[in-house]
């Protein structure tokens, strides 16, 4: 009975966190941090969480629904600084911080320093990109963010690992570089076969419910068993979500997507909004293992905490010098690409020439073609979502640490010198960048006037992108030999019908894109004829749409908003006509 009021008080407090987050102009995880140290004074509140329940317990869902979510397209075209930003600087700042704290403490191994120094690098996956996203920031700029998160936790989870291992035995530099890089290629190997074959058996299901349950153990079987043969189980967890959100648009029902969509959504919220009250309620429990096992000379809760306000002052300071020259290189290498284009280009004349000698030059052509016109459009919405010195500052001072910096300090082995009080140091740095940084976001947002989305060219490049879609389907109901699966005769007034129907769309899209502006059907033969011909036209529609996400020319926001609507249609159509079904 007291976990089930536990439970119920956790939810209640998570949504009111959630409703009225946005009227006090403060973020939800850092109202939820406040609550939680409120609700650890409490007599009987849970207030020492092992850690293994959110390492392995909540982190793999939490990173699955935000990976599953990112366009592949976005990731791609942004990994290099995510690399950058979630594997060197994690390392830089690992082995930086690890140094300073070898030297602070006297019995404090450099290789345990390091590992300390991996628990308070990564960024937490959830806070910047939640509060980034409610304050609108552009949309690069949180893929970016929402990128790091995803990857950097893997990275220092790795290297905490192989930083343990060295404690222990002797380790050599090119011994751990290998270490590090077999968890990486074993969980990429992992995360691909499980994307791939949980796809594959979630086509197979005509119930939503079932797969949507399915997809709620995908997170588990690709951290498992990768964890089991020391690979990292959060890439192989994010790899699986990438490939699965990447993937699922050709492969499920519409029903299947808008079901999981919106269950992943709840799941996702009641999570991560969770693990920040569990951090809150976490610091009783901490401060009072400080005060029972600190010796003499030893730093207490005093000295832990100001040790932890030093680190997160050496942890803001590499960041806001590292990020900006990070991004100079970058921009740098986007010009060299454009110079490249150029030549490219060239080589794409001379290929076209033989374009005609055999389909051998034929295919050869097609596929040198595509691989222009991607690069041409990575380039233009490189350059459409460029972000400039303002993002450069807000990336810099996204610096947030969460949960995962706590529950991997705790899981520190016992006899760890120390241990009391560099869990502490690790949750003083959590708390006060989610405090300080996260508390101060939205004004240095507003201060340097950074733009998020353009909601009017967003309507614009929607309706356009309908406009291309829905002439490609138009072209199905002029096809002279048009006939439905059953052989039926079609009634022209009902082709008529969708055609107009069909039209209406994208005039709607118009409407609202010029003016910043909202069926029911009879089971009758004739209506029926005209389910079937929608869903011909939404066929033709949807693989128009899958094309332009291929070439990259639309921004995968519209794509998904595209998407959606394309989705919604043809769930309504299937509920005529099987009004039981789900």
């Amino acid at each position: 009975m007291a976990w089930a009021l536990i439970g119920v008080v956790g939810i209640v407090t998570i949504v009111a966190a959630g409703a009225f987050a946005n009227k006090l102009g403060v973020a939800a995880p850092i109202l939820l941090i406040l609550f939680g140290v409120g609700f650890s004074f409490i007599p009987g509140a849970p207030t020492n969480v092992p850690p293994e329940i959110i390492l392995v317990g909540l982190l793999p869902p939490i990173l699955y629904s935000a990976a599953v979510n990112v366009p592949v397209i976005d990731f791609r075209r942004n990994f290099g600084s995510i690399s950058a930003l979630s594997v060197g600087l994690v390392i830089v700042s690992a082995f930086v911080t690890g140094f300073l704290l070898f030297m602070l403490f006297p019995r404090l191994s450099f290789a345990a320093g390091v590992a300390i120094g991996a628990v308070i690098s990564p960024t937490d996956a959830v806070a910047a990109t939640a509060i980034g996203k409610k304050l609108g920031l552009p949309p690069r700029l949180v893929t970016i963010l929402e990128g790091e998160g995803l990857v950097n936790d893997a990275t220092a989870l790795v290297l905490l690992r192989t930083a343990v291992a060295a404690i222990a035995t002797t380790v050599s530099f090119w011994g751990s570089v290998g270490s590090f890089a077999y968890a990486v290629a074993i969980a990429i190997v992992i995360g691909l076969v499980v994307g791939y074959v949980t796809v594959f058996v979630r086509s197979k299901f005509s119930d939503s419910i079932l797969d949507t349950a399915i997809s709620f153990a995908i997170p588990f079987i690709a951290y498992i068993p990768t964890e089991a043969v020391h690979g990292s189980g959060v890439i192989a967890v994010v790899v699986a979500g990438l490939y699965s959100g990447h993937t699922v648009v050709k492969r499920l029902s519409p029903q299947a997507r808008i079901a999981e969509r919106l269950n992943w959504r709840t799941l996702q919220f009641v999570l991560e909004n969770g693990v920040f009250l569990l951090m809150g309620l976490e610091i009783t429990t901490i401060v009072e293992n400080v005060r029972h096992t600190a010796r003499a000379g030893e730093p207490g809760v005093l000295g832990s905490v100001v040790l932890g306000l030093l680190m997160v002052a050496v942890l803001t300071v590499l960041r806001l010098l590292l990020v900006p020259p990070l991004l100079m290189f970058l921009r740098a290498r986007a010009n060299g690409a454009e110079r490249q284009q150029s030549i490219f280009l060239k080589q794409l004349d001379r290929i076209r020439l033989m374009a005609d000698r055999g389909k051998l030059f034929a295919r050869r052509s097609e596929r040198a073609e595509r691989m222009y016109t991607r690069r041409e459009n990575d380039i233009q919405q490189g350059k459409a979502e460029g972000f400039g010195w303002r993002g450069a500052l807000i990336l810099s001072w996204s610096g947030m640490r969460g949960v995962v910096t706590l529950a991997a300090a705790q899981s520190l082995p016992e006899d760890f010198h120390y241990r009391a009080q560099l869990v502490l140091i690790a949750f003083t740095v959590a708390v006060v960048t989610l405090l300080m940084q996260g508390g101060t976001l939205p004004l240095l947002i507003r201060l340097t006037g950074i733009q998020g989305t353009d909601r009017e060219a967003d309507r614009r490049q929607l309706a356009s992108l309908l406009d291309e879609i829905i002439g490609i389907g138009i072209e199905v109901l002029d096809n002279p030999r048009l006939t439905l699966p059953a052989g039926e005769k079609i009634d022209p007034a009902l082709i008529e019908r969708v055609r107009r129907d069909t039209l209406l769309t994208a005039e709607s899209a118009w409407e609202r894109a010029e003016h910043g502006a909202g069926i029911e059907g009879l089971t009758n033969s004739p209506q029926r004829q005209y389910r079937e011909l929608r869903r011909e036209v939404l066929q033709a529609e949807h693989e128009a749409l899958l094309e332009a996400r291929a070439g990259g020319s639309y921004a995968s926001r519209i794509l998904s908003r595209a998407q959606t609507m394309l989705d919604l249609e043809e769930t309504r159509l299937a509920q005529i006509d099987d009004p039981s079904g789900y």
